[in-house]
């Protein structure tokens, strides 16, 4: 079987390192990349360096990469949905949950298969952690919480910290939990003389009565990345910094006297970290897109799920505008 043709749109910080995976992986050719704006990390090689979506299209590929800033998603999405070739399209799916529902249909009407990049769900840690949650390890879970900060990225200028580094917090505890948010609370700020805000305080909580907290911003000296999951049996705590899982179980003091029992609650018990294969989540995104292509597996990220993060998200900004709770 001949490889499937593949392109990137879009070869800044993102889409480098998608064109260097496409070009790794077994049978997929890297035959095409566009880019407006040039090619400053060298990416191209012996590619003719496309300007538009039209060229990459005319390449006649089998699979495409969409990794342009945000506020493009929309336009160019819609014109690859049109030619009806395949594509991953970086989160978010657009710069708004109306033009996301309006790729996502584009993508349903073609008939072709096409998914959205929350890389997260890829990182081994995260990977691990949905298989145990799945798998009964946990019990019910109870709250989700994560920590996402660190130092402002230069190469965002189109949208503000929710939209970009909350989205991954905001789908990945969906996930987990199996459920989507039904109500966000947030606070957010602007420090940085931008446009749009760089830092996030969310409260929600999703269907089934699971609470969710996220910390995130660009303004912290401190590179972090957290997720921890506290349910029936103890709590998860997922580092995806440093691909790490580790499980602390609760545990239990024996005692007669039930006031004092009752009052206790859970304490702590034996702490497990779980030794993890660990391999670049990009590579393993780009290999399910690959694969969701052939038809061999079905594990990509659905477009309609980056519609939920992306009114999730939404849900938020409007929140910090009203200073109310918006129930989704």
């Amino acid at each position: 079987m001949a490889n499937l043709r593949a392109g990137v749109i879009g070869i800044g910080s993102m889409g480098r390192h998608h064109a260097r995976i496409l070009r790794e992986i077994d049978g997929v050719d890297l035959v095409a990349v566009a880019d407006p704006g040039g090619d400053r990390f060298g990416v191209a090689r012996e590619l003719p360096l496309g300007q538009t979506v039209e060229d990459l299209i005319a390449a006649k590929l089998d699979m495409a990469v969409v990794a342009v800033p945000t506020v493009h998603h929309e336009a160019v999405g819609l014109a690859l949905a049109e030619a009806q070739v395949p594509t991953l399209i970086e989160k978010p799916v657009a710069a708004s949950a109306d033009a996301a529902r309006r790729v996502t249909d584009a993508f349903t009407a073609a008939g072709v298969v096409a998914c959205v990049g929350h890389v997260e769900r890829f990182n081994p840690a995260i990977a691990d952690l949905r298989r145990r949650i799945a798998a009964g390890e946990l019990g019910d879970v109870y709250q989700v919480a994560t920590r996402r900060q660190g130092p402002f990225p230069a190469r965002i200028s189109d949208v503000g910290v929710v939209k970009d580094l909350a989205t991954h917090d905001l789908n990945s505890a969906s996930w987990l939990a199996g459920s989507s948010y039904e109500l966000v609370f947030a606070q957010v700020s602007h420090r940085a003389a931008r446009e749009h805000e760089d830092m996030v305080l969310i409260t929600g909580r999703l269907a089934g009565g699971v609470l969710a907290n996220h910390i995130v911003n660009w303004l912290s000296p401190m590179k972090e990345r957290l997720t921890i999951v506290t349910g029936e049996r103890g709590a998860f705590v997922a580092d995806t910094g440093n691909v790490t899982l580790t499980f602390w179980a609760n545990g239990s003091v024996p005692t007669e006297w039930e006031p004092l029992r009752q009052f206790r609650g859970v304490t702590e018990g034996d702490v497990t970290r779980y030794a993890i294969t660990t391999r670049e989540p990009l590579k393993a995104e780009d290999e399910a897109f690959r694969d969701a292509v052939l038809g061999r597996r079905d594990d990509v990220i659905p477009l309609g799920d980056g519609y939920k993060t992306l009114l999730a998200a939404e849900a938020a900004l409007a929140s910090a505008a009203s200073g109310q709770t918006v129930h989704l």
